[in-house]
């Protein structure tokens, strides 16, 4: 089982690795959102990453760390498979998609250009996975978990390296919580680095698998409904490496509802000029929830992607 210092290493040494696939991403100042709560507020943009999520990082971090000779298959919401697929074109590795079948057409598309093989199954995505492991058992593909693997959280902790290059001090940090690949890689490198700073899991009411195994201490079965944030949506594995690590680096967990993600998508637009996903404004409806208590404190929302399905972002936007 991995652990936190563990995982902080692997983060410094995908980033060696790395460095060629991706963006070193800004750390953005809030123009407006700040100042209203009377706080240093930041954006970590992944939005602007090189595929428009955070997922690149993990899957060239994953990617790197294998050999070619035998294919690989993957499961995704969307941004993990676009960055896989991204990742496989520029590494010449022959990659099999499971999509679930609500995927975004914006994604779909996106993982269909770069020719990769793309299977839909399921209506969420602990189905796609599911499907993926089987069919990495009959094909003998190297099964590739979209957050529950030792290389994919070291990559997604390069977020949290380059955080610590580009601000001065933080206090907070909010991430979105899906299966918890990204907030144990953040949360890992900040405790192991940055002890002091405080790690806050959002996880979004409608899709709470992460926040309710952390409570039970152990991977729980949820009921999943559709969410702005979705691609936070889908279950834990049972075997999960991210349930430990984000029980160990999470400080608390934040739960919000649809119309407060929605309230937070709109300030995001309207307030800060940046369109993203609902997962990104997730972790802003978090920081919302405790903003009082985090006032002249300097705090951090990891905006984790913005491959949106327009319609309904523009939708809740102009609502």
């Amino acid at each position: 089982m991995t652990n936190v210092f563990e995982t902080a290493a692997r983060s410094v040494q995908a980033r060696q690795r790395i460095r060629n696939y991706i963006y070193r991403t800004p750390l953005l100042p809030s123009r407006q959102i700040g100042r209203d709560l009377g706080s240093s507020v930041f954006f970590k943009a992944e939005n602007f990453q090189l595929t428009g999520s955070f997922k690149i990082r993990g899957a060239a971090s994953k990617m790197t760390s294998l050999g070619i000779e035998r294919g690989v298959i993957t499961a995704s919401s969307g941004n993990h498979g676009i960055g896989a697929s991204q990742a496989a074109a520029l590494i010449g590795q022959k990659l099999t998609v499971v999509l679930p079948e609500t995927v975004s057409q914006a994604k779909l598309q996106r993982i269909r250009s770069f020719n990769v093989e793309v299977i839909l199954h399921g209506a969420e995505t602990g189905l796609a996975e599911l499907h993926a492991q089987k069919q990495a058992v009959e094909r003998d593909l190297v099964y590739v978990s979209p957050y529950n693997d030792a290389e994919i959280i070291a990559g997604q902790g390069t977020i949290a390296l380059e955080m610590l290059e580009q601000a001065d001090a933080i206090e907070n940090v909010f991430v979105a919580m899906g299966g918890g690949g990204l907030i144990s890689g953040i949360g890992s490198v900040l405790k192991s680095f940055s002890p002091k700073t405080k790690v806050y899991g959002v996880s979004a009411h409608n899709s709470a698998a992460l926040a309710a195994s952390m409570a039970a201490g152990r991977v729980v079965e949820t009921e999943h409904f559709d969410t702005l944030a979705d691609a936070v949506a889908g279950g834990v594995d049972e075997d999960s490496l991210t349930l430990p690590l984000s029980m160990d680096v999470i400080d608390e967990v934040l739960t919000c509802t649809e119309d407060e993600i929605g309230a937070a998508l709109r300030d995001l637009a309207l307030k800060e000029n940046q369109l993203v996903e609902g997962a990104a404004a997730l972790a802003l409806a978090g920081f919302y929830k405790i903003a009082e208590r985090c006032r002249g404190q300097n705090n951090i929302v990891v905006l984790c992607g913005a491959n949106f399905d327009r319609a309904k972002i523009l939708a809740v936007v102009n609502g």
